[in-house]
């Protein structure tokens, strides 16, 4: 999509402090942090969320979430506990539609989140 904010990241068109990247995926600090630690983590193709997702998709999503495990541990929250969030449609509050996880740390977060 051309207008997409994330797809313009994947494409280095707009910087982004990317925290990991590989061929599939690309994770990136939030511009607007709703906890010390707040990284977005994306697939490279274009999903608008969860709701346009295929079976065979299932296997780069699951990768997804091991990453956001692997970036825990870099951002040092693994011990201590962390959240991810994946937001779906405009009652979620997704502002970006292109499937994104969370991953929010670094203190402790309330619940229910919403």
């Amino acid at each position: 999509m051309n207008d997409c904010i994330f797809c313009k990241i994947i494409k280095k068109e707009i910087p982004a402090s990317v925290v990991y990247e590989d061929e599939e995926i690309l994770a990136f600090d939030d511009i607007r942090p709703q906890a010390p630690v707040h990284t977005l983590i994306i697939p490279k193709i274009h999903l608008a969320s969860l709701k346009e997702a295929s079976p065979e998709q299932a296997a780069l999503l699951g990768k997804i979430l091991i990453q956001a495990r692997e970036i825990a541990r870099l951002k040092g929250i693994d011990a201590t506990g962390y959240r991810v969030v994946l937001n779906t449609g405009p009652d979620s509050g997704q502002e970006v539609l292109h499937i994104h996880f969370h991953l929010l740390g670094g203190r402790r977060l309330g619940w229910p989140p919403g």
